[in-house]
C-alpha cells in the first residue's frame, strides 16, 4: 500500500510513542506530532492513552496554545467547564485571533444549553478561520438545538457552498426541509445541488427518497436509479428503489433490486420478506412461500414474517397451515397483539369459537384497540353465550369508541336478552340517534328481539 508522505510519518510518530510507553524512554516530539498523536486516541476512545501523551506534550511544550487547545477540548469533555473556560480566557489574552478559542468557547456555552450565545462566538470564530465549512456546519448544529430550522437549513447550505462534499451538511438541510414540510423546496435545492455536483450519489438518493414521499414514484425511481449508477453497491438506494418500483407494481423490477441488497450484504428479513410479497403480487405460490420461509429463518422475532406465512395460507383457505404457523409464531411472542388477531380470526374461520374468543380477548389484552377486534370478540361471546361477558367487552370498547353506534346497537341487544328494559332502552336510543339509517342491524344479529314492541315503537319514534 502507498501511503503519501505525511501518512507516513503520522504513522512513524505513533509508533514512536508507544514504544516509548513500552521502555520508560523519553523521545522528543513537535508539538503538532502531539497534537495528532493525542486525537488519535481520542477518535479511538482511548482517553487514557490521550491523557498521557497530552502530559508529556505539554512537558515538553509548556507554552504550545495547540496543545492546551487540546487540553481544554479534553475537558470539556469530562464536564470539567469552569477550568476549561479559565484556560480559554487565558489563551484569549495571548491570541485573541485563534478561531479555535471561540470554537471551543461555543462548545462550552452549548453545553450550558445558552445557544444563543454560542452562536454569537461561533460568528466570530468566523472572521478567523479558513475552514469555513466546519464553523457554518456547527452554527446549524446550534440552531437546531433551538429548533429554528430556517436558520439552521441556512447555515448548512453556507456550509455547502463552501465545500459541496460535506455529507453531514447535505443530509442535515434535506432533514431541515422535511421537518419544514417543505418537500417540493427540498427538490429544487436538490436540483441546484445537483446541477454543481452531479456526481452525488448522497443528493441523487435523497431527491428519490423525497420525491418517495410525495407518491411520486416515477421520478423517485429515476433518482435512485441514478444514485446506483454513480455507486453499485449503494445499499440503501436499491432498497428504496424496491419499494417504488413495487408501488409501480414493477415487481419482477423490485425483486431485481432487492436481490442487489443480499448480494451486496447479508440478507434482511426486510428484503426476503419484500421479494416474498413481489412473488405473491405475481402469483408465483412457491417462491413467495420460500421466500417467507427464509424471512422468518433469517429474523424469527420479526413479526411481519410470521404474518406473512400465515396471512398466505388464509388466503389460500389452508387454515389448517395457517394455524400452525401462528402457534409457531405465539410459541416466539406470546404477547403480540397481530398474532393473536390471527390465531383468533383463523379458529372463527373453522368454527373454534372458544379459542376465538381467547384469541381476540388477548389481542386487545396485548393492546389491539380496533374497532373490529372488540366487535368480532363481542360477535363470538354471543355465539357462545356469553351474554354478561359481551357486555363488559362493549363497555370497554365505549372507553375507545364513545359515539359508535354499531357498539349501541349490541349493548342494547344484549340487555334486552337479559331483560335489563331500562338498560336496553338507553342504548337503544343512543344508537338510533347516532345513526338511524343502519337500525336493522339490531334485526341482523338480535332477530328474537326485533319483534318487541318496546324495541318497535322506539324505532318508530326515531323514524318521525
Amino acid at each position: 500500500m502507498h501511503l503519501d508522505h505525511d501518512e507516513e510519518d503520522y504513522n512513524l510518530s505513533l509508533s514512536k510513542f508507544e514504544s516509548m510507553l513500552k521502555t520508560n524512554k523519553v523521545f522528543f516530539f513537535d508539538s503538532e506530532e502531539f497534537e495528532e498523536i493525542i486525537l488519535h486516541y481520542l477518535d479511538m476512545g482511548k482517553a487514557n492513552l490521550a491523557k498521557k501523551a497530552l502530559k508529556l506534550g505539554l512537558e515538553q511544550h509548556p507554552k504550545s496554545t495547540g496543545l492546551k487547545l487540546v487540553q481544554v477540548e479534553m475537558l470539556v469533555y469530562d464536564d470539567k467547564l469552569e477550568i476549561a473556560e479559565k484556560m480559554l480566557n487565558e489563551l484569549y489574552a495571548i491570541e485573541p485571533t485563534n478561531e479555535e478559542i471561540f470554537i471551543q468557547k461555543a462548545n462550552i456555552y452549548s453545553k450550558r444549553d445558552n445557544h444563543v450565545k454560542a452562536v454569537e462566538l461561533l460568528e466570530e470564530a468566523l472572521k478567523y478561520t479558513e475552514d469555513l465549512a466546519d464553523v457554518y456546519n456547527l452554527i446549524g448544529m446550534e440552531y437546531l438545538f433551538m429548533d429554528n430550522l430556517e436558520k439552521a437549513k441556512e447555515n448548512f447550505k453556507s456550509c455547502l457552498e463552501v465545500d459541496i462534499e460535506d455529507q453531514s451538511a447535505l443530509y442535515n438541510v434535506v432533514y431541515c426541509y422535511e421537518f419544514l414540510d417543505q418537500n417540493a423546496e427540498a427538490i429544487e435545492y436538490l436540483k441546484t445541488y445537483i446541477d454543481r455536483n452531479p456526481y452525488s450519489e448522497i443528493a441523487w438518493h435523497q431527491k428519490g427518497r423525497l420525491y418517495y414521499g410525495l407518491k411520486d414514484y416515477v421520478n423517485a425511481v429515476r433518482a435512485f436509479e441514478y444514485a446506483t449508477y454513480i455507486d453499485e453497491e449503494f445499499l440503501g438506494a436499491f432498497m428504496e428503489n424496491g419499494k417504488a418500483l413495487e408501488r409501480l407494481k414493477r415487481y419482477e423490477d423490485a425483486i431485481e433490486n432487492y436481490q442487489r441488497t443480499i448480494d451486496l450484504d447479508d440478507p434482511t428479513s426486510y428484503a426476503l420478506l419484500r421479494i416474498g410479497k413481489c412473488h405473491e403480487k405475481l402469483g408465483n405460490k412457491a417462491e413467495a412461500l420460500k421466500y417467507f420461509n427464509k424471512t422468518v429463518h433469517e429474523d424469527p422475532l420479526l413479526d411481519k414474517g410470521w404474518i406473512a406465512i400465515t396471512d398466505f395460507y388464509v388466503r389460500q383457505k389452508n387454515f389448517q397451515k395457517a394455524l400452525f404457523y401462528v402457534n409457531k409464531s405465539l410459541a416466539i411472542d406470546d404477547q403480540n397483539r397481530a398474532y393473536w388477531k390471527r390465531f383468533a380470526t383463523i379458529n372463527k374461520a373453522m368454527n373454534f369459537y372458544e379459542e376465538a374468543e381467547l384469541g381476540y380477548r388477548k389481542a386487545i389484552e396485548f393492546g389491539d384497540d380496533h374497532l373490529d377486534t372488540f366487535l368480532f370478540w363481542v360477535d363470538v361471546l354471543q355465539i357462545l353465550g356469553e351474554y354478561q361477558a359481551a357486555i363488559r367487552a362493549l363497555l370497554q370498547a365505549t372507553e375507545f369508541f364513545p359515539e359508535e353506534y354499531q357498539i349501541e346497537y349490541r349493548l342494547a341487544g344484549f340487555y334486552f336478552m337479559l331483560d335489563e328494559e331500562e338498560k336496553a332502552t338507553f342504548h337503544l336510543s343512543n344508537a338510533l340517534r347516532l345513526n338511524f339509517n343502519n337500525h336493522t342491524l339490531l334485526e341482523e344479529l338480535f332477530p328474537t328481539i326485533w319483534t318487541n314492541k318496546k324495541v318497535q315503537s322506539l324505532i318508530k319514534k326515531y323514524n318521525k
